[in-house]
């Protein structure tokens, strides 16, 4: 249906402020109604399934009013006119009346003639009514053209309004809760302005404010008018900002109540003394035009006649609405219970009853056409689908469907939609790495599978519960967000449950830890161990190169970064400078990559002798037994033999505890003599290079350059006490410093009847046995496996 466009002086008008000019009056009088029936070809119908008449339709009219008595001077005649261009006056043959209080001549038969291009019926008062329209159509053809075209027009802006309204107020009876969520379907659907402001009111407030200035909520509903396409902007926004546009006066303006004002103008251009003309906007439903007016009738002078305008007579072929599809990408689920096909474009689907015996084709699978009947529903945004229909077609998987109906007396076809009738099976994560899905953050997957429109819900299964999620379908795809930003590392799972489907399909997933990084691998040629650098390194389960797998040991953090011993079970058979690849695999399954180049094989040396200096003691001397363990005051002289390489003035050998705690470095000139390339002699006095504190096994290894050869065992250090001397009388005294560095005190070398010394012993005495042959026997904490003996004088 082509809509009028609203002349460029008309708006101008229309920009002046609203305080510049007073509002026409609301039409909230009710009139008179009108019975109406067009007869086109064999076809009747009523006048509410009638948006336009053309040539050759025949109209019935009658109206509803209280027979008068025929002098009292109230009666109406009913009067129809057509007219043709404004300025070409109709012929008086045009014009016809009938008399309402006569049962027999109280109705009008029309058949629209040829060169007609509207229809306009009066209620004129009997009394010298009939000539008086006939002599102002014919001297003003004009203006009554412009209007019943401004009456045609605002009663279907009317009928927008009234639906709006309607399921705004039967919200706020039944449902105030949905008035939020419902009302911007309403908008979209009925091209009217949405007052956003008011949603963000309580549930009880909502309507009443969306309900207010109700002749300023109409929009043009975009069909062919470049002005409401300027006024709406996009057909899908259902903010619909009208005070934003130029266009609109800036709030002052809208297409309903520019029609009203503009009535207002016309009207009041051909009154007279004897006649006033009251405009009619007429509600439509079934053959019943029930009329609203915006004075009282009067039947002083100048008396009311009331005009009512009739469906613009087309001139050409018969224009259907261009309904469009609201989500053209999208989908529909032929399974879905409250299936609705989304359709916007022509708002007056859901305001009249111009469309009618609506339809959707659909094609089956063995290429027949099922017709199942659908109802427009504004609240919901399209056309409602008869479920039992549906579920009796037999579909395919993908069914071609087109909504068909007829506008008028004219069949038309609406927007085709894609059905898709659900089917287990078939879903799986896609476009997303599994390795991606990491716990700390929120996680964006897609999900491909069959019918995507037919997904009913998506829930996440773990460990924390259920949780529902929410998701968009584009295409053959669901988009969604998995919320992994308080998850634990472990097993997850997908429910994606179908309409139609009765169990829901699983997708198993995996929320996985940070990895971290993994910077490189150092292996020397010969070792079966070697060092992997990064971060998260706890995460790593094993290692593989060439088919040898590498065990991890222990993690120690360094400067920012993990180093993890990794450990074969025997050495690979690499050599020196080869590139090679390592798989690394993470403990929940992941692989990495990293690539590295063998390094030379770490320096060798093997010990050739050892020999302990002690120096003179100044009390009672302390021996210890074997070649095992030195004093911490003692030298240490030992020399070693260089393994597959050779000596040279830089290298150094390096002494610590065997746990690592205490480390010392004996250079070339301090400590190291070169004897030459294969043999080297150390000599270090241990306890004091390591600190008082050092004791147990000591190690030994090589290094040059950068590079360091094994620990190898060299000694155990321990500290021995200052004992002073030993008294008997009668019992037996031993004095001395540090006594708690014993650990036991014997006469005899097997312990018998020893004396144990507490821990952390801080005496300068200690009672002690009856030495034997002037000897006693101690055994020290730091190395109670070595017995020491001291000579003593009773």
């Amino acid at each position: 249906m082509k809509l009028r466009l609203f002349p460029s002086c008309l708006i101008a008008a229309l920009l002046v402020p609203m305080t510049a000019q007073a509002d026409p009056a609301p039409f909230d009088l009710t009139g008179p109604t009108l019975r109406v029936g067009v007869t086109h070809g064999t076809t009747t119908l009523p006048i509410a399934q009638v948006p336009k008449l053309a040539t050759g339709d025949r109209v019935s009219v009658a109206a509803d009013l209280p027979t008068g008595k025929k002098d009292d001077g109230t009666r109406y005649l009913l009067v129809a006119a057509f007219l043709r261009g404004a300025t070409e006056p109709p012929p008086k043959s045009w014009f016809f009346k009938a008399e309402t209080w006569k049962a027999k001549k109280n109705a009008l038969a029309l058949t629209v003639p040829e060169g007609a291009r509207q229809l306009v019926v009066f209620l004129v008062p009997e009394s010298g009514g009939f000539d008086a329209v006939i002599s102002a159509v014919r001297k003003q053809p004009g203006a009554f053209v412009r209007a019943v075209q401004d009456l045609d027009q605002a009663s279907l802006d009317r009928a927008r309004l009234d639906a709006f309204l309607d399921g705004i107020h039967a919200l706020e009876r039944t449902r105030p809760e949905r008035i939020e969520a419902v009302s911007p379907l309403l908008s979209r659907s009925l091209a009217i302005k949405l007052k956003a402001e008011c949603l963000d009111l309580a549930a009880d407030l909502q309507a009443s404010c969306l309900t207010q200035s109700r002749d300023s909520l109409v929009l043009a509903d975009g069909q062919n008018s470049t002005l409401a396409d300027t006024l709406v902007g996009a057909p899908t926004d259902l903010a619909l900002q009208l005070s934003a546009t130029p266009e609109g006066g800036l709030g002052y303006y809208s297409p309903y109540i520019g029609v009203v004002r503009d009535l207002a103008k016309i009207f009041g251009a051909f009154q007279s003394t004897q006649f006033r003309y009251i405009p009619a906007l007429a509600r439509a439903r079934d053959d019943r035009l029930a009329l609203l007016l915006n004075a009282a009738p009067s039947f002083a002078s100048p008396k009311s006649v009331m005009v009512v305008a009739m469906p613009v007579i087309e001139t050409g072929l018969a224009q259907t609405p261009t309904m469009r599809r609201a989500e053209a990408d999208r989908l529909v689920c032929a399974a879905k219970p409250d299936l609705v096909l989304p359709v916007e474009g022509a708002p007056l689907i859901y305001a009249t009853q111009f469309a009618h015996d609506m339809m959707l084709r659909v094609t089956t699978p063995q290429g027949g056409v099922v017709e199942l009947p659908v109802e427009a529903d504004a609240e919901r945004g399209g056309y409602v689908l008869d479920q039992v229909g549906m579920r009796t077609a037999g579909l395919g998987s993908v069914t071609d469907a087109t909504l068909h109906g007829r506008w008028g007396f004219t069949p038309f076809d609406g927007p085709r939609f894609r059905l898709q009738v659900p089917r287990a099976g078939g879903w799986q994560m896609v476009d997303t790495d599994p390795e991606s899905l990491v716990v700390g953050r929120d996680n964006a997957v897609a999900l491909s599978g069959p019918t995507p429109s037919c997904v009913e819900s998506v829930t996440l299964v773990g460990a924390a519960g259920d949780v529902p999620l929410a998701w968009t379908s584009t295409g053959d795809r669901i988009g969604l967000t998995l919320p992994l930003a308080k998850a634990t590392p472990g097993k997850l799972a997908l429910l994606v449950k179908q309409y139609g489907v009765e169990a829901p399909e699983r997708i198993a997933l995996t929320a996985l830890a940070e990895a971290g990084r993994i910077d490189g691998f150092t292996v020397h040629a010969g070792d079966a161990s070697g060092t992997l650098a990064g971060t998260r390194l706890d995460l790593v389960a094993s290692m593989s190169v060439d088919g040898v797998t590498f065990k991890p040991g222990d993690v120690v953090r360094a400067d920012k970064t993990d180093r993890l011993a990794l450990v074969a079970d025997t050495a690979p058979p690499f050599a020196a400078g080869q590139a090679k690849t390592a798989l690394i695999t993470l403990s929940d399954g992941r692989k990495r990559s990293v690539k590295f180049a063998v390094a030379a094989a770490r320096p060798k040396a093997t010990l050739i002798a050892k020999s302990v200096v002690s120096p003179p003691a100044s009390g009672l001397p302390v021996v210890l037994a074997g070649d095992t363990a030195i004093a911490q005051d003692a030298r240490l002289t030992f020399s070693v033999r260089a393994e597959g390489t050779r000596f040279s003035p830089s290298d150094r050998i390096e002494i610590a505890t065997a746990d690592g705690a205490m480390t010392t470095s004996v250079t070339s000139g301090r400590g190291l003599t070169v004897q030459d390339d294969r043999i080297a002699v150390v000599s270090v006095e241990p306890g004091k290079a390591l600190g008082v504190s050092a004791h147990g096994p000591l190690v030994w290894r090589l290094v040059q350059g950068d590079v360091a050869g094994d620990w190898v065992p060299l000694t155990t250090l321990v500290r021995v006490p200052g004992l002073g001397g030993v008294t008997c009388n009668p019992v037996c005294t031993l004095a001395g410093s540090d006594l708690f560095l014993i650990d036991s005190v014997a006469a005899s070398s097997g312990f018998a009847g020893a004396v144990r010394v507490p821990e952390g012993y801080t005496g300068a005495t200690l009672a002690v046995p009856q030495p034997a042959g002037g000897t006693l026997f101690l055994r020290l904490r730091d190395d109670p496996a070595v017995t020491t003996t001291v000579a003593v004088k009773p």
